[in-house]
């Protein structure tokens, strides 16, 4: 989808549903977004879906903290990304690759007393940045899950900003008593939604930009995740937290790659901006959310 016609279609779906002033802040924080989606025959790769990823030999396979290896789920090349396309600062060239594990994988049991009760482990991701030069091998690993390879190329979208977003939060406050009334019915309401979840293409596979989220806003997750879950929803510390945050990648539920995140869910990595402007990519925060 040509990014101008994404945008326009966006800024239309929220003329047509929102209030005027609550519009248009939505549509002033609007951002760029590298969508990756399947290369057609003879197109530019920028990267993969699936398959298995090329690792330096000194890198070891990710692993969940039970030990157990996690699925090579996709792998970009940022120097097949345009130079200045993305308002964040990623390295000009480079491999981002992402692995998980599904805990469904993974069950094991605890006992209570003399009755055994199944328990999952955790989902699990990781972010693996291999810089650009380095000395690489393609590698599998026993117990991995191992997913269709899928050529990706890359395209530019736009993206706008979901309810709970700390961006969106913080600039609402402006607004008066009666658009703030208004706002949440509005967001939250089958029509806004509908139409912007028709203007975007699918799988919403993405780096950068905001993340299409199932449930929450990824980055109040990855602050309540940073704080601790004793943290109250209105304590100002959590919003405070959450705009540092910003999404890193998203990977959707994906038929192609045979890759069913729970009910049609996604997967998320978050980064803190002063993480992601040095590269500490292997601190992104993991967020799994289905429906």
């Amino acid at each position: 989808m040509d990014s101008t016609a994404n945008a326009a279609e966006l800024i239309e779906a929220a003329r047509a549903t929102l209030p005027p002033a609550v519009a248009d802040a939505w549509i002033g924080l609007m951002r760029p977004a590298v969508r990756l989606r399947r290369a057609a025959a003879g197109e530019p790769v920028a990267g993969q879906l699936g398959g298995s990823p090329a690792l330096p030999e000194n890198v070891e396979w990710p692993r969940s903290e039970a030990g157990r290896p996690l699925g090579f789920v996709a792998g970009i090349d940022l120097g097949r990304v345009p130079a200045g396309l993305l308002d964040m600062p990623l390295p000009v060239g480079g491999m981002l690759l992402l692995f998980y594990r599904d805990p469904a994988e993974d069950p094991h049991e605890t006992f209570w007393i003399s009755d055994p009760v199944p328990v999952d482990e955790p989902p699990t991701g990781r972010v693996v940045f291999v810089p650009a030069g380095t000395a690489t091998t393609v590698r599998s690993e026993p117990g991995a899950a191992v997913y269709p390879e899928v050529p990706l190329a890359v395209e530019v979208t736009a993206t706008g900003p979901d309810w709970e977003h700390p961006a969106l939060r913080q600039a609402v406050e402006e607004l008066s008593d009666a658009d703030k009334e208004f706002m949440a019915d509005a967001f939250n309401s089958d029509e806004f939604g509908d139409e912007v979840s028709m203007r975007t293409e699918m799988p919403r596979h993405y780096l950068g930009g905001y993340a299409y989220p199932v449930q929450d806003s990824v980055e109040v997750a990855a602050a309540w995740q940073r704080l601790g879950s004793d943290v109250s929803y209105s304590d100002p510390a959590l919003w405070d937290e959450a705009r540092l945050w910003t999404s890193l990648v998203q990977i959707d539920s994906d038929d192609d790659a045979e890759m069913m995140w729970g009910d049609c869910g996604s997967l998320y990595w978050v980064i803190r901006r002063d993480d992601l402007a040095v590269g500490r990519f292997e601190a992104a925060t993991f967020l799994f959310q289905c429906s």
